[in-house]
């Protein structure tokens, strides 16, 4: 899995005065935890954006006064009016024990369905699995060749070494759709 590193400052003051002196400096506060001290810390808003605003899942490597920490994202505030960020929340990796993750899902293939008139449909972006980290990909690729009309690939149906699903086995991964094409076409037959 993909990593990126963003540099950090630790935060020793608290609570609601201290947390908005914070953001008017342009930076987040942020919590790491699990597997030891919970450290509060602050980060640049813009070093924070690459992580944020991509369909990618990485390993975060924080540098906390030169503390290195590994971690991922496990959650974000928002402001509900403007789209500025509160708070970030990491969980520290630590060596041997497994970590959920939400890891993006891409198609390959060209399914038999959609060669009739259907309509191939993504359903699930990102689906949440549970390895270590050295087990972790960085994308989970699906072959959608076998696919007929109204058919549909669900978790329970994915198999990955070394990876076991969070995500339900029932959630649904893609599916080739109806259409009135692939009606017409079925109609010929």
């Amino acid at each position: 899995m993909k990593t990126i590193a963003i540099s950090a400052a630790p935060r020793a003051d608290y609570g609601k005065k201290a947390t908005k002196a914070v953001r008017r400096q342009g930076l987040i506060p942020c919590v790491i935890y699990g597997g030891g001290e919970t450290v509060s810390f602050a980060i640049d808003e813009k070093a924070v954006k690459p992580l944020i605003y991509t369909p990618n899942s990485y390993i975060v490597e924080l540098d906390i006064e030169g503390k290195k920490e590994l971690a991922v994202l496990r959650d974000i505030q928002y402001h509900p009016i403007r789209e500025q960020i509160l708070h970030i929340d990491f969980y520290r990796v630590q060596e041997g024990k497994p970590v959920s993750i939400a890891v993006p899902v891409r198609l390959t293939g060209n399914a038999e369905g959609v060669k009739i008139g259907g309509k191939l449909a993504l359903s699930a972006r990102k689906l949440v699995v549970k390895a270590l980290v050295e087990n972790l990909p960085d994308e989970l690729v699906v072959d959608v060749t076998p696919l007929k009309v109204g058919q549909t690939i669900f978790v329970g149906d994915l198999q990955f070494e070394g990876l076991q699903f969070v995500s339900p086995a029932t959630q649904a991964v893609c599916a080739v759709r109806v259409t009135r094409a692939s009606r017409g076409a079925a109609a010929q037959k």
